[in-house]
């Protein structure tokens, strides 16, 4: 292992670790500060997507801490406990972030139609760069184990691209909303809002970064005509 390979594996992970631990500081410190509304995540939700016209889309509980997301292809947004029953900032924020993601699919969100389209090659691809490396080095064929890594890692980092507008305009969409329909009011539940979801935000951008830091690292040597052993 060389050094530069050293160097991207813990930069990547201490910067994964460092947007994780924003996102959790965030939300442990917003979800003890009440939402002006008293209503629940859930209850956000639902009032959101009725204002937005979408009738078609079940709002369900997890129990997967902070496992928050919209299905586009069940029709589902699906809520943590503690999102889906608190009346929190915190809860308040991720439920009308991910509702901004219904909100995109409704109105046919350009970057949402190529992240969905993309999702499944995406999936190979992270099966590809989890175990080429270990073929490349039993096979010896490292010069086209660098080729496939490249392109495996470009459609991680494309994916990755794509998926930064999405969230961001559900973040955008969430910030606006609540405002305007009253759940939160005064600066201080604006600010947590945009505290938990800025701090989400990281995450994604440390996901980008990682992609393309490993793509760099595999298209170098090709483009150099060097072989990484």
């Amino acid at each position: 292992m060389t050094a530069l390979s050293i160097f991207l594996f813990l930069g990547t992970f201490a910067l994964s670790l460092w947007a994780t631990w924003r996102v959790k500081a965030a939300y442990a410190k917003y979800s003890q500060v009440p939402a002006s509304a008293g209503m629940s995540g859930a209850e956000v939700a639902a009032r959101i997507m009725a204002a937005s016209g979408i009738y078609d889309v079940q709002i369900v509980e997890s129990n997967e801490m902070l496992g928050d997301h919209y299905d586009p292809l069940n029709k589902k947004l699906v809520l943590s406990s503690a999102n889906f029953r608190g009346a929190s900032t915190a809860a308040v924020g991720v439920a009308a972030h991910e509702t901004g993601h219904a909100i995109q699919h409704k109105m046919a969100y350009a970057p949402l139609n190529m992240r969905m389209a993309a999702a499944g090659l995406a999936g190979y691809a992270n099966m590809a760069v989890a175990f080429l490396p270990i073929v490349g080095f039993m096979t010896g064929l490292f010069r086209p184990m660098l080729l496939v890594m490249c392109i495996a890692w470009g459609v991680i980092m494309l994916f990755n691209l794509i998926t930064l507008p999405v969230e961001f305009d559900a973040s955008n969409r969430a910030k606006k909303v609540l405002m305007n329909m009253g759940f939160i009011r005064g600066q201080a539940e604006i600010a947590a809002v945009n505290q938990v979801l800025n701090a989400a935000a990281l995450t994604y951008v440390a996901a980008f970064l990682t992609s393309l830091g490993y793509l760099l690292y595999y298209l170098l040597p090709l483009l150099s005509g060097g072989r990484r052993d």
